[in-house]
């Protein structure tokens, strides 16, 4: 029945473009495919153990976001909010000098004029690198750069999310991660994720990208893309106490976790989320903004495939799917009723390169063949 994502799974272990992943479908909430295979610690001739803990990276955002509509469900906080509200200190500017009014739902949509790339204030980290700074400390360094564009008049992919954790940090008194846990993690019996590993024991050693082979990640470590754009990887930052605890890329987590985070989505909140609000979350949000990905647009926890054929993609329109670069990819696909988490221990290939579209298709060529017509 799963001889096709089989075959992809093992050719890419076989061709050393992954070193180790774990694959979970689920249809209907019934898991139907899920297998571990590779290496967990190539060096040590471990194997990918069912219940690795991986760091999440960008797979962080989902759960910060349910965070924050947990809150709002809860009269916490509203959408149409205004960051400088609850963080006084975060005034960013537009072209003319004025302040810019940013709310939270620009925030959870990446419409609010912030970037991913500050190249002329190198200090500011963007949730992947160690550092010494508190959310205060990088925020502020943040507001003193210029805003791509005026708050909800284009869309670019940002650090929306770590100023989001930093709001509702501050809402509740506490930290992120008691936040999350609180309202998500914690309801949902997500005990592996946080911000904080559970067991180092199973904590999978990241590798990156290489040939001919991935090599073991460095604890600072660049990675340049296809296309020329660069990450950069710490993954010493996850044991910096002092490094603020990054609402876009921060946690750790399983693949199990992760599937009952979104199996709560598509069933309508699993009680962390009013189903109004899982509907919203799932739904363009951004309207007819440009974005660079054809077919795809965006609501509060990812990408919303709107058009399948242009996406190149056999999901159903409606679908919801993102990733982490430290190697994973998560969809959720309302109408077919299925569920896919691929983690990997391996940057950037098992986030995007090859292999998540691979598995993507070859679990919908198994279990939804009508479906894989796209």
């Amino acid at each position: 029945m799963s001889k096709l994502v089989d075959r992809v799974i093992e050719n890419a272990i076989d061709n050393k473009s992954i070193v180790g992943t774990e694959v979970i479908a689920a249809i209907g909430g019934e898991v139907v495919y899920r297998r571990s295979a590779g290496y967990f610690d190539r060096e040590a001739g471990t194997a990918m153990p069912v219940n690795a803990i991986y760091r999440l990276a960008s797979v962080t955002k989902p759960i910060v976001a349910t965070t924050a509509l947990a809150m709002v469900d809860k009269g916490m906080l509203r959408l149409s909010d205004l960051i400088a509200d609850y963080l006084p200190y975060f005034q960013p500017r537009l072209g003319d000098g004025s302040v810019a009014k940013i709310t939270i739902a620009q925030l959870l949509t990446h419409t609010a004029g912030l970037s991913y790339r500050y190249p002329d204030d190198p200090s500011i980290t963007t949730g992947m690198q160690d550092t010494e700074f508190d959310h205060a400390e990088n925020l502020t360094r943040i507001a003193n750069q210029p805003l791509l564009f005026a708050p909800g008049g284009g869309w670019t992919y940002s650090v929306a999310t770590d100023v989001l954790g930093a709001v509702l940090a501050a809402i509740g008194g506490g930290s992120l991660g008691e936040a999350a846990r609180r309202h998500v993690t914690g309801p949902l019996g997500m005990g592996d994720t946080g911000f904080e590993v559970s067991d180092l024991t199973r904590l999978a050693p990241p590798y990156a990208d290489g040939v001919p082979e991935p090599t073991r990640m460095l604890d600072h470590q660049t990675i340049v893309t296809e296309t020329g754009d660069t990450t950069v990887f710490s993954p010493v930052r996850l044991f910096n106490a002092k490094a603020f605890q990054s609402g876009g890329a921060g946690m750790v987590g399983t693949g199990s976790d992760i599937l009952k985070l979104l199996e709560a989505l598509r069933t309508g909140g699993g009680g962390v989320l009013s189903p109004a609000l899982v509907a919203a979350a799932m739904s363009n949000q951004i309207g007819d903004l440009p974005r660079d990905d054809a077919g795809l647009r965006f609501g509060y926890l990812g990408a919303v495939v709107d058009d399948p054929a242009a996406a190149n993609t056999p999901e159903s329109r409606g679908s919801v799917n993102w990733g982490g670069v430290y190697g994973h990819s998560w969809l959720v696909d309302p109408a077919s009723e299925l569920i896919m988490v691929s983690m990997s221990n391996t940057a950037q290939e098992g986030c995007l390169g090859m292999f998540p579209r691979n598995v993507r298709n070859a679990i919908y060529a198994d279990f939804l063949p009508r479906r894989n017509a796209y």
